[in-house]
């Protein structure tokens, strides 16, 4: 029997909120009050984010031209080093007990790039992994950033939080702020890009949504937006 995931497409969300939404969830699942898997689907507005690993040196503009900007900057706890979230992004924040894909926190990663390669060669896009660095590419370019926080429940089971972003209609002179992932020698892309044409959103994310489902053997129960 396929393993139930609640997916909540919730529009614009500011970071903050989102990442609230995400750890009450997670802390839910670590304290055993809950065990519904659950993604969160959104857009952000400008956010620059710095992961536990990262360095606010790969931001090359000052916090307040940043915020004159219409950019806001947080520190998260997040592996990786610096990206960025805005418009025409799709953002998906799993939180998951790790137990039905054999507690592996690796694999899980590999299964998020795995959602995103497959959505994009629906519409013709091939992309990659690149070995040592995270996400998702087409040809050297950065399409989708990865980034994940576990916890362990007493059982020793993973708790997952934070998620993938994936470059739809993302105007790309927003990442010209930061050195995106910490990685000088690479660019980034989108979708949109890539194709020559800008996306419809509400597509991205039922494939995205298809997909995930099909990487991770679930099945959908839609609330939010798309319910």
């Amino acid at each position: 029997m396929a393993t139930q995931l609640v997916w909540r497409s919730i529009g614009v969300v500011p970071y903050d909120d989102a990442l609230d939404m995400q750890v009450h969830q997670a802390l839910r699942l670590l304290n055993l009050e809950d065990d519904a898997q659950t993604v969160f689907a959104l857009e952000h507005p400008r956010t620059i984010t710095v992961g536990r690993n990262g360095s606010e040196a790969n931001i090359l503009l000052p916090l307040d031209v940043l915020a004159r900007k219409g950019f806001e900057v947080r520190m998260v706890d997040r592996g990786g080093d610096v990206t960025y979230h805005g418009p025409g992004q799709w953002v998906l924040y799993p939180v998951l007990h790790l137990a039905p894909w054999g507690n592996d926190v690796a694999r899980f990663v590999r299964n998020l790039e795995e959602v995103v390669i497959r959505a994009l060669a629906e519409v013709g896009i091939e992309s990659r992994r690149i070995d040592d660095l995270p996400g998702v590419w087409v040809g050297d370019d950065k399409v989708c950033a990865v980034g994940a926080r576990v916890k362990k429940r007493p059982s020793g089971e993973f708790v997952t939080y934070h998620g993938i972003a994936l470059n739809v209609n993302t105007d790309l002179q927003d990442f010209d702020v930061i050195v995106p992932c910490g990685i000088r020698d690479h660019g980034v892309t989108s979708v949109a890009a890539v194709l020559g044409a800008p996306q419809d959103m509400k597509v991205w994310e039922e494939r995205l949504r298809r997909c995930f489902c099909d990487v991770f053997a679930c099945e959908p129960v839609l609330t939010g937006e798309q319910a």
